[in-house]
């Protein structure tokens, strides 16, 4: 009741500022909180009649899409191609993003994907996110690694001239606390190149804090206070089924992804 409470609070705010603005179209959606969540029908249903914003539930391959045509453009350009992963909440989804085979300039292309069922929420109800020990954080980092293992098996084989390509609140946190940022700046965070010691060092950062240390931190907040280390769980289970030295921050990914679409389908743009 207190999440669906916070809810429509927010999409209440969001709501006004649609209006202010004059949005004349708009495409909302919901992700895998609402299609696990036994009783999504009543929170969309409360959502529409309070706000106003009628909720579409994406199915995973559509998330992971958005999230692929959102990202793209911050594929190197000198890379093969790169492995994007989208932490959420409820869910992770993991890309192959791969230029057309003999076309080094094209753009890249969205290849075999996996969601996993597990996502910062998901972790932190389950092993807890405010006191995490390091037995608690291998054991996150193992169930993840479980659920990543066939997708990596089948489809870490090649990873030269490859990349990571991360989006979600975990990537640009660790980000930000590697940069030092006394407030969060996106300018700074999206499309920052972490290599693998930056990252072991933030995540060690993260590690050390208490929660109210992490509370705090103007790049985490209350709100992700006891979210962070599982995210941080699944980035370590993703960075060791795919080896490779670099990782690019994306602070951007489903809505860039969405109005992409929509700007294709109002022919701003032309299809790729």
């Amino acid at each position: 009741d207190a999440a669906i409470e916070r809810a429509v609070g927010a999409l209440s705010v969001c709501r006004d500022k649609m209006d202010a603005r004059g949005a004349a179209r708009r495409r909302t959606i919901a992700t895998e909180a609402c299609r696990a969540a036994d009783n999504s029908d009543f929170f969309l249903s409360r959502i529409k009649s309070e706000t106003g914003i009628d909720l579409e539930i994406v199915d995973r391959e559509t998330e992971s899409t958005f999230a692929a045509i959102g990202c793209s453009p911050l594929l190197d350009e000198r890379a093969r191609g790169a492995i994007l992963f989208d932490i959420g909440g409820g869910s992770t989804e993991v890309v192959k993003l791969m230029r057309p085979k003999g076309q080094p300039d094209a753009p890249p292309v969205k290849g075999p994907w996996v969601s996993l069922p597990l996502g910062v929420v998901t972790l932190a109800e389950h092993f807890g996110g405010i006191d995490v020990t390091r037995e608690s954080y291998k054991a996150m980092v193992d169930e993840v690694a479980k659920h990543l293992a066939p997708f990596a098996a089948e489809h870490n084989g090649d990873l030269a001239g490859m990349h990571l390509l991360g989006t979600s609140g975990t990537v640009t946190t660790v980000a930000g606390v590697h940069l030092g940022l006394v407030r969060y700046d996106r300018r700074r965070v999206d499309g920052l190149w972490m290599k693998n010691d930056d990252i072991e060092a933030a995540v060690e950062k993260l590690m050390t804090m208490t929660y109210r240390q992490r509370a705090d931190n103007a790049c985490i907040g209350t709100e992700r206070a006891d979210l962070v280390l599982a995210g941080c769980a699944i980035l370590d289970a993703i960075r060791a089924a795919f080896p490779v030295s670099r990782l690019r921050v994306a602070d951007r990914g489903l809505r860039e992804g969405m109005l992409v679409e929509m700007m294709r389908e109002d022919g701003y743009i032309q299809p790729v």
